[in-house]
C-alpha cells in the first residue's frame, strides 16, 4: 500500500504524516508513507486545500486533519 501526505509542510501536514506512520506501525500493514510538498504534484490530484491523504493514488481526505480512527479504518479495510 502506498500512502501519500499532500501538503506544503505546515503543522497539520506534519501531524497527518505522524498519524499515518503511527497507524501503519500499530496495525502492521505493509505500507509506505511519503510526503509530497511539490505544488504541481499536489494539484495533479485535484487538491486545492491541504493537508490531503492519498491511499494507492486515491484521495481519501482533503482540507482537514482526519482522526487516527478514520485513518485506521481506511488502511485496514
Amino acid at each position: 500500500m502506498e500512502i501519500k501526505i499532500l501538503g506544503a509542510g505546515c503543522a497539520k501536514c506534519k501531524t497527518l504524516e505522524k498519524l499515518a506512520n503511527t497507524v501503519v506501525k500499530e496495525t502492521g500493514v505493509n505500507a509506505s508513507v511519503t510526503s509530497v510538498e511539490d505544488i504541481v504534484e499536489i494539484m495533479s490530484y485535484n487538491v486545492m486545500m491541504t493537508p490531503a491523504l492519498v491511499i494507492d493514488d486515491k484521495v481519501v481526505f482533503k482540507g482537514r486533519l482526519p482522526t487516527k480512527d478514520e485513518i485506521t479504518n481506511l488502511i485496514t479495510k
